[in-house]
């Protein structure tokens, strides 16, 4: 209720309340996204009951285990995104600028930071730099790791490297953090620090090169709804080590086609990753079963072939539910009216306009 005037959750969680009873069919990527998971609540359960002080008391938001309820999950473009190993289909025209971009030991607008071993594997991860991405926190736990420093180089494409050019509040302190960071841990000569790059061909191509240097995708997050990046990685055969909370605990299983790390636990993270790279040392093969599981694990479940065919079956069966059992939800529908009209109608009036800045 505190941040009601800068947030508006009342507004929100009305509308998200109305949109899912309104809604005949809805799709997620994730069952935890539906129900949560043993020791967390789904975004959609943490709607079936709750109370929004001084307007309503919600008893029974929504049924997650109604049937409109489905899991579909998507998959990379394998035109951009694709396995290392497919050699005839490699973009070799980028190798160029993408070894220019990772090695050059000139600092840049578009990198800090350099590499003096080009010989070790790369850690490398590529997001958002906001709390929630938690860049910073991989980067801490790096500098704080001399094992894993010892290892392995860390290089990070995430948002810009100077405050200046940023206009986030939230993204100017993580940029300032990482600045810290660097000093901190003397991490100059083992990390790289890349601005965020929107050539999609090219990133394909960079994970595929990364793999190239039989290193590692790490995906920080405190939470992640799905995770496309861990998709994108696993397609490009790169071993993935993903957070533990949200979609990622789903696409990957554990020591078979990935691993699991806990943000919140970073010497634990980092311990996993020195144990992988120290197999990866006893036996050279290690690496290869490890990308092949994430491989096996992606064509199995995350294509955009299976992602459609998956769609038109259950809109098919939908429909024709639907139409044998005459569901109308007639009675739901006349209730939300009378909730739009009573509730939700005036609390759209308190969000202000969006304001347009050019």
């Amino acid at each position: 209720k505190n941040y009601e005037d800068k947030y508006h959750f009342s507004c929100q969680f009305t509308a998200d309340l109305m949109a899912t009873n309104h809604a005949d069919f809805i799709i997620t990527s994730t069952y935890q996204e539906i129900a949560g998971s043993k020791n967390t609540v789904g975004q959609y359960e943490s709607h079936t009951a709750f109370t929004l002080p001084g307007l309503y008391r919600v008893v029974h938001g929504i049924d997650v285990f109604d049937p409109k309820f489905n899991i579909v999950s998507p998959g990379a473009d394998m035109c951009i995104y694709f396995p290392y190993s497919e050699k005839e289909k490699r973009l070799t025209s980028f190798h160029g600028s993408i070894e220019k971009l990772l090695y050059d030991p000139e600092q840049s607008e578009e990198h800090v930071g350099w590499l003096d071993d080009h010989s070790k594997p790369i850690i490398f991860s590529m997001a958002r730099l906001d709390r929630v991405k938690n860049i910073t926190g991989l980067v801490e736990s790096f500098g704080k790791n001399t094992q894993l420093r010892e290892l392995a180089n860390l290089v990070v494409v995430a948002g810009y490297n100077d405050v200046k050019k940023s206009s986030d509040r939230e993204e100017i302190q993580e940029i300032d953090k990482m600045h810290q960071l660097i000093k901190t841990y003397n991490l100059f000569g083992q990390f790289r620090w890349i601005s965020a790059q929107t050539n999609r061909a090219r990133n394909g191509e960079l994970y595929r090169y990364i793999a190239d240097t039989r290193g590692i995708f790490v995906q920080p997050a405190f939470y992640e709804a799905f995770g496309l990046t861990v998709v994108e990685a696993m397609t490009c055969g790169l071993p993935t080590f993903a957070t533990c909370h949200g979609g990622p605990a789903e696409i990957i299983e554990h020591g078979v086609s990935g691993f699991h790390i806990d943000p919140y636990h970073p010497d634990q993270a980092a311990g996993t990753m020195v144990e992988f790279f120290e197999q990866c040392k006893k036996d050279s093969s290690y690496w290869n079963k490890i990308s092949e599981g994430g491989l096996c694990r992606i064509f199995e479940r995350y294509t955009w072939k299976i992602y459609s065919e998956r769609l038109m079956t259950l809109a098919g069966v939908y429909r024709f539910w639907k139409y044998v059992s005459k569901l109308e939800r007639r009675e739901t529908r006349r209730y939300l009216e009378m909730f739009y009209i009573l509730k939700f109608r005036n609390l759209v009036k308190s969000v202000p306009l969006a304001v347009d800045d050019h």
